[in-house]
């Protein structure tokens, strides 16, 4: 007697729990592939500090970008590293983000229960700044960095900081991207650089009119072209003379970072090259 064949039916499941099994194993050897998000250590001065950090895999073997990325007054790291995504959007760049101590703020917190970063050079005895150093040395120890390629983006009291390291380090690094911030006492420190600057049309902490001056005076800094040209939704990039573009990118919110303009960081980031 001849047996039946096997039924369509049958078939089509195997080729399907066929298919899972491929699956299956291409993801497991894809997530062998991804570099993991760790916490890294260091001890500046007497003081413990860390920070999250996602390394490509190629990292030791190909010259690798770094960016930087600070919180806010109250932040963490770990909130700062998953709300902006740039280890998704430039996979081969090193992305830090480092955590910040208890500091006392400029617009609240006066008594410094919540972790912060420094003003201005010397403040808390350039704590943050040496931290900064600190970690920059430790991967260029451990990786192999494309010195023409680092980067420093932060939010509020992170973007303050931003335009502190664009002050105190500029020659280190490619371009800078603060969002939320201004640049305070340090302004007159700045020198030629690319950046972008990301401010809410509604922002009810660090005022408007404070961030359009702030602008106003980066543009300067960088002999931009008073006419700007689209650059993304909400940004107008600025040509410069001196080769150091400007990109300002003003949304319609408020003391926020709109998740969309993590994309344009990297675009502009990506166009920039130390040439120092």
């Amino acid at each position: 007697m001849l047996k039946k064949p096997f039924s369509n039916a049958f078939i089509k499941s195997f080729l399907f729990l066929g298919i899972l099994m491929i699956v299956s194993i291409v993801n497991v050897y894809a997530q062998a592939l991804v570099a993991p998000v760790k916490v890294m250590h260091w001890v500046v001065g007497d003081t413990s500090r860390e920070a999250m950090i996602y390394i490509p895999t190629t990292a030791k073997t190909k010259a690798t970008p770094i960016i930087f990325v600070f919180h806010g007054h109250g932040g963490t790291m770990g909130n700062m590293f998953r709300s902006r995504g740039f280890e998704k959007l430039w996979p081969e760049a090193i992305v830090i983000c480092p955590q910040g101590l208890n500091t006392p703020g400029q617009l609240t917190d006066p008594q410094g229960k919540l972790p912060g970063w420094q003003k201005t050079p010397g403040d808390m005895k350039d704590r943050d700044l040496l931290f900064f150093d600190a970690m920059l040395k430790t991967l260029r120890q451990d990786c192999m960095v494309d010195n023409k390629r680092i980067y420093a983006t932060g939010h509020s009291n992170g973007g303050g900081f931003t335009y502190l390291l664009w002050a105190t380090r500029g020659d280190v690094f490619a371009s800078f991207a603060p969002s939320a911030a201004v640049g305070g006492k340090v302004v007159h420190l700045l020198k030629p650089k690319p950046a972008m600057h990301i401010m809410g049309e509604q922002d009810p902490l660090v005022k408007p009119e404070w961030q359009r001056a702030m602008c106003q005076r980066i543009l300067k800094i960088n002999a931009c072209n008073n006419q700007g040209k689209a650059y993304a939704q909400y940004a107008t990039l600025y040509f410069s003379t001196t080769e150091t573009p400007v990109v300002l990118y003003v949304h319609p919110g408020g003391h926020t970072y709109p998740s969309e303009a993590s994309a344009v960081v990297i675009r502009f980031f990506k166009s920039t090259v130390n040439k120092q």
